[in-house]
C-alpha cells in the first residue's frame, strides 16, 4: 500500500484541550497538502476551519467527547450546531454507562437521534472498546448497525487504551455491511496503519501518519514497507 493511500484514509486529528487556532490551521494545511480524508478538530474551531479550507478538505468534529454521558438532547444540539458551523463529519461517543447496563435499545435510539441531527453528514460512533467486554462490543456492533450510523469507531484516544487489531477484526465480523470501521487511538506506525486497513478499517484517526510523512520528506525516517 502506498503512503498516499494510507494518508487518504486518515482523519488527521488534533483534539487536545490546549489546542489553539495556529495549531488547528497547521493541521488544516497538512490535511490539504497530504490529502487526508479529513481533519478532526474541536467543535469550537469548526466554523473558523471551514471558512479557512472551504471545499478543499472535509471538516470532522467530535460530540459528547470524550466521556459520552451528555444527554441525548445535548448531543443532538451539538451535532446540529456542528453542521450549522460547516462540519462535514461527526464523531460521537456513546453513553458507555448505558452499554455497561445493557440498555441496548436506549443506545441505539440515541445514535439514531444524533444521526438525524447530522442532516445527512457522516456519523461515526465511538464505543470506547477499552472499557468494554467482548460481548458488549458485539452488542454495540448491532446497535450501530441498527441505528443508521455510517461508521463504528474504536476509541477516543483519551481513555485507558486505543485501537487494537483484535477489535477491528471483531467489528468486521459483527457490523452490518453498510457500516464502515474507524480505528483510532495509538496508531503510531505505517506498518500498524496498513494492518488496520487490511483487517477492515476504512478510516484511521491519528496525527502521527502525517508526522511520519513529513519526516520521510525531510529524510528523517525510512520509507514505509508497501507490500501486502
Amino acid at each position: 500500500m502506498q503512503l498516499s493511500e494510507i494518508l487518504a484514509k486518515c482523519d488527521h486529528t488534533l483534539l487536545t484541550q490546549t489546542a489553539t487556532w495556529p495549531q488547528i490551521r497547521q493541521i488544516c494545511d497538512d490535511g490539504i497538502r497530504y490529502r487526508t480524508a479529513s481533519v478532526c478538530i474541536p467543535a469550537s474551531f469548526v466554523r473558523q476551519a471551514k471558512d479557512y479550507v472551504g471545499e478543499r478538505l472535509p471538516i470532522c468534529t467530535v460530540i459528547g467527547f470524550p466521556n459520552g454521558y451528555d444527554t441525548t438532547a445535548a448531543k443532538c444540539f451539538m451535532a446540529s450546531d456542528a453542521v450549522d458551523n460547516g462540519a462535514d463529519e461527526i464523531d460521537m461517543v456513546i453513553n458507555i454507562g448505558w452499554a455497561k447496563e445493557g440498555k441496548w435499545e436506549a443506545v441505539t435510539d440515541e445514535i439514531a437521534a444524533v444521526k438525524q441531527a447530522c442532516r445527512g453528514r457522516l456519523l461515526k460512533v465511538i464505543i470506547e472498546t477499552c472499557l468494554l467486554t467482548g460481548q458488549e462490543k458485539i452488542a454495540l456492533c448491532k446497535c450501530v448497525s441498527d441505528s443508521g450510523a455510517d461508521y463504528i469507531k474504536t476509541s477516543t484516544g483519551f481513555s485507558t487504551a486505543g485501537a487494537t487489531f483484535e477489535d477491528v477484526k471483531l467489528f468486521a465480523r459483527h457490523v452490518a455491511p453498510h457500516v464502515k470501521i474507524k480505528a483510532a487511538g495509538g496508531i503510531s506506525s505505517l506498518e500498524d496503519a496498513q494492518t488496520f486497513l487490511a483487517l477492515g478499517a476504512s478510516r484511521l484517526g491519528t496525527s502521527r501518519i502525517v508526522k511520519l510523512a513529513k519526516a520521510m520528506e525531510a529524510g528523517e525516517a525510512p520509507a514505509p514497507h508497501t507490500g501486502y
